[in-house]
């Protein structure tokens, strides 16, 4: 599959800056599936929208995993942490990447090997407290970092948000009553595709924990609603592998035959990134390009704390 069948055309102005007032004040586009009818809702109309399903959300917390450092030379360095390793060791992206060399000292951070495609293996000494890693498209400021949390965040260690997630209120969620999976987002969510095709590109994987009672609710239910893309790569992953723990690389593309969802609820996401491309294999390709086109004609704010799509 050709990169450029990810692309499309979005006005600047239509990146959400910030997040609304509340947090189900955002805008819901729905799409049936069987019927092909589109309609535009308010996000908290979501529990009203929906036929038993099952809603199932990944309760990771962000960490504040922007560090700004700066090198002897007086050059600032910005490191992300992505993935503990052990004994204060942890992947990481540094940029600018280029003239950095291991062994180097970076405040309380000691490059330790070059991993390629701007990684690192860095000792930290202590935990991370850096900024909240917001991604590069926001330019303003977080007045609130606990907006950049879902409310029911609880595990700590992603280096970004389940942004579909962040839609949902305590009032909402106690009304879903959904069930919890865990998967730490890093570099496969939002590392974007820079292959030809989409078959070049490489996943390193990312960590998933189910609990087994969780995944007993999740593997009775008659339907299945997966907030978030997440949330769909460890539905998949467990009920092809049964393991309720581990490192999942499922890429999701078009063509793809789900075995666990049934639903999804998800932002609008980014050209050229696989989590479009997750969409795409759940709603369709020709379906997903219009349904964006929808929405950008409908003036639908896109990416983390930008609106939402629910496709049944």
């Amino acid at each position: 599959m050709d990169i450029a069948e990810l692309d499309y055309e979005l006005p600047e102005e239509l990146i959400a800056q910030h997040p609304t007032a509340r947090r189900d004040a955002s805008r819901l586009l729905v799409y049936d599936r069987a019927s092909g009818e589109i309609s535009h809702r308010a996000f908290g109309e979501l529990p009203d929208l929906l036929s038993g399903e099952l809603a199932v959300v990944n309760d990771t917390r962000v960490i504040p995993a922007r560090l700004c450092l700066e090198r002897s030379s007086g050059g600032r360095v910005e490191v992300l942490l992505l993935e503990p390793v052990g004994d204060g060791v942890w992947v990481a992206l540094a940029r600018p990447s280029r003239r950095l060399r291991e062994g180097e000292r970076l405040g309380r951070v000691v490059l330790l090997e070059a991993l390629g495609e701007g990684r690192w293996l860095v000792r930290l000494d202590g935990e991370p407290d850096g900024e909240m890693p917001l991604p590069p498209y926001i330019h303003e400021p977080l007045a609130d970092p606990d907006r950049y949390q879902t409310v029911y965040a609880r595990r700590a260690g992603s280096a970004a948000a389940p942004t579909a997630g962040l839609h949902l209120t305590p009032e909402l969620f106690a009304r879903l009553d959904p069930a919890r999976i865990t998967l730490h987002v890093g570099l496969d969510t939002f590392r974007p595709v820079t292959a030809r095709s989409l078959e070049e590109h490489v996943l390193h994987g990312e960590r998933y924990e189910v609990e087994p009672e969780e995944w007993a609710r999740i593997s009775e239910a008659e339907r299945v609603l997966a907030v978030g893309t997440t949330t769909v790569r460890v539905l998949e992953t467990v009920s092809r592998t049964g393991e309720l723990s581990g490192r999942t690389s499922l890429f999701v593309t078009p063509g793809f035959e789900f075995a666990r969802v049934d639903a999804l609820l998800t932002n609008f996401h980014l050209p050229r990134s696989t989590l479009l491309a997750l969409v795409m294999g759940f709603a369709g390709m020709e379906e997903t390009r219009a349904l964006y086109r929808t929405a950008i004609e409908a003036r639908y704010r896109f990416y983390s704390f930008g609106d939402a799509m629910l496709v049944l």
